[in-house]
Formats: C-alpha cells, sequence, structure tokens
C-alpha cells in the first residue's frame, strides 16, 4: 500500500514560506532579498543529504564501524535554461572512525544511494558519489 505525505505551505509575503508537516515540525523557506530561510533549491541539497546520511550511519552501525565524525558536502550544477533544475549533484560523504575503512564507507554510501534513499529516488539528476576517510580529507 503506497504511503501518502501531506506538507501545508503558508506565504508569509514577499518570497518567504513556511511549510509544515503532518506532525508539525516547520521548515522556512525564503528566496527573498533579505534570506531567513533557505531557498527550495538548497533545501533540496539539504533533504538529499540527511537522507542518506541517515542510511550511511545506519548502515555503518550495523556493521560494528560505528562512525564517530561523519560530513556531508552536496554541490548541485543546475541548467543554465528555464526551468534551471538540478542536472548533476554531487554527494561527498567524508567519515571516520574506529575501524572505519573506505571500501566499507564507500559500500554504505552506494547502499543508500542505489536502495534507500527516497529523496535520491525521486531526483531526476545524475548523481556523483565521493567518499573520503575524514583523516584524508584534510590537508
Amino acid at each position: 500500500m503506497a504511503t501518502t505525505k501531506t506538507m501545508k505551505i503558508d506565504w508569509l509575503g514577499e518570497q518567504r514560506y513556511v511549510g509544515r508537516s503532518e506532525n508539525g515540525q516547520q521548515l522556512l523557506i525564503d528566496n527573498s532579498a533579505n534570506k531567513v530561510g533557505v531557498s527550495p533549491m538548497d533545501a533540496l541539497l539539504g533533504a538529499l543529504g540527511t537522507c542518506t546520511a541517515y542510511d550511511v550511519v545506519g548502515i555503518m552501525a550495523k556493521r560494528k564501524t560505528p562512525l564517530s565524525t561523519y560530513r556531508i558536502e552536496v554541490e548541485g550544477e543546475r541548467a543554465d535554461t528555464t526551468p534551471a533544475r538540478y542536472t548533476r549533484i554531487t554527494v561527498r560523504h567524508i567519515a571516520g572512525g574506529a575501524g572505519v575503512t573506505l571500501e566499507q564507507l564507500e559500500k554504505a554510501a552506494h547502499l543508500s544511494h542505489e536502495k534507500y534513499c527516497s529523496v535520491a529516488a525521486s531526483l531526476n539528476a545524475e548523481i556523483v558519489l565521493d567518499v573520503r576517510l575524514a583523516e584524508s580529507s584534510e590537508s
């Protein structure tokens, strides 16, 4: 059976909106001159990053190699035409922890993007993974 989710969005004036989930959580989307929230396209990158983060953290913990540090950097390339959609998104996973190997981290990231992350599955953009151990990302 399919699941239906609802987000109610209220206009706050200018190009500012607040979305409210069914559970009452709020998301401020702001594309006005004096931004106090994120733009819709930034929110999309954030949704992709956090969706895959949930998966990777959980997968690594189940494999008995929990992460002690983890950061995701998401970079989107947009089309020059309207709509200026993301055509290519790079998701950089930078993580480390006792016993964590690059191979394990790559497997977890690929599993998330190919099987579990609903946001990634919903996008019509090329998604490129870049996986690094935290120690090797320091210069």
